[in-house]
């Protein structure tokens, strides 16, 4: 149970992590994301060793323009993300060129994955381009690409041992992959699929981007299905988000962007990303792959996911959300699904309940309220009667 240091709210839906209840970041931001911040940045250095806020220059800085943060990294420093350094007057991939940070693995279809609803591999979406069988592709396999790093620092991120791969800025050995043995492990008449996620690939695109490419060329040569995936929180450049979407739009695969919240100083106290640009990067590119979206009818391009955060994301949050997308949808006359994900506690938010079912209930017809078409519950396993 936690309790707000601006209104002394107590209570199971206020975390200790962040200090302060949702209430008070709607109405109070300044104060609010002041304490939040000085919280964050004190269990960054001391967990990580990564830089406390989004670096903001200093001697020979360098930017780097990859995503939303646009660090200002001084001589020697490295990114928010950890993967990226001003070494020596210069920006570098710490894992050195011809390299990428991240670990593999193979996922039997189908899989769980945010997407599975409207997936090719689960359901015949698609078929006959981009699936060779209807229903689940039994006996075949995603390959997994869990990254290290990540331009965001979610308070409840289940995957936070990401950050421990680019500690201080040092990329962990046993995760450095030569990005040839990637195309080479794609490469298999058992896999179907490959999905980008972590952490985020977001600080790594421009690497992911060309291994990819390579990918599909080896698979069309072969005349194998291979579909192209990526599971983002959305903060990369627009520019390169333009191109992630055009991967997937030809080889069938989905961009999943998972849109933390909709109010700015709640995205912001969740993720520790400026709210305002945050929120406005995530309409830019959602609109981008809309656009795109447009030339194909099925499988989906695009899946928008949030994750229902107790005390923090609620039905108001998913209503701002979802009437963008569905803004989106009547624009461009296309299908974007949303995927509703179920919260358990975890990294630094240990201290909040699974989201409730009514939590969830709520949620989805806010979603559907506001026009989605299709709306999914994810982990659906982990609701109950909580608060």
């Amino acid at each position: 149970m936690g309790r707000c240091l601006l209104c002394g709210f107590e209570g199971k839906l206020v975390s200790s992590s962040l200090g302060v209840c949702a209430s008070c970041l709607k109405s109070r931001p300044v104060e609010a994301l002041r304490i939040v911040r000085r919280r964050r940045g004190r269990w960054r250095l001391g967990l990580f060793n990564l830089p406390p806020s989004v670096p903001g220059g200093g001697r020979g800085s360098v930017t780097c323009r990859i995503c939303v943060n646009e660090c200002s990294i001084p001589e020697g420093g490295v990114g928010y993300c950890g993967v990226w350094a001003n070494r020596g007057g210069r920006l570098e991939y710490t894992a050195g060129g011809g390299h990428v940070i991240a670990y593999t693995y193979l996922d039997p279809h189908p899989t769980n994955c945010v997407a599975t609803p409207v997936c090719p591999a689960a359901t015949d979406r698609g078929y006959p381009k981009y699936t060779f069988t209807r229903g689940v592709e039994y006996g075949y396999y995603n390959l997994a690409v869990f990254m290290g790093g990540c331009p965001l620092d979610c308070v409840f991120c289940q995957n936070w041992d990401h950050k421990l791969v680019v500690k201080g800025g040092r990329p962990d050995p046993g995760y450095i992959r030569d990005v040839g043995e990637l195309v080479d492990e794609a490469d298999r008449g058992d896999v179907t699929c490959i999905c980008y996620f972590g952490g985020d690939p977001t600080p790594h695109t421009p690497i992911l981007l060309r291994a990819s490419k390579a990918m599909l060329e080896r698979a069309r040569a072969k005349g194998r299905v291979f579909r192209v995936c990526w599971e983002t929180d959305g903060q990369v450049n627009s520019a390169l988000a333009r191109q992630m979407a055009l991967i997937s739009l030809e080889s069938g695969g989905i961009v999943k962007v998972d849109w933390k919240a909709w109010t700015p100083s709640i995205y912001e106290a969740l993720t520790g990303v400026n709210g305002v640009k945050g929120v406005e990067r995530l309409k830019a590119n959602t609109r981008i792959i809309a656009g795109l979206a447009t030339r194909r009818s099925e499988p989906p391009l695009l899946v928008v996911s949030t994750l229902l955060v107790p005390g923090y994301v609620d039905a108001g949050e998913v209503e701002g959300i979802a009437g963008y997308i569905a803004g989106l949808m009547e624009e461009y006359g296309i299908n974007i699904p949303m995927v509703l994900l179920a919260f358990y506690g975890a990294h630094l938010m240990k201290d909040m309940p699974s989201t409730s079912i009514n939590h969830a209930r709520e949620a989805v017809e806010a979603a559907k309220a506001a026009g989605i078409k299709e709306v999914y519950v994810g982990n659906e396993w982990l609701l109950g009667p909580y608060y």
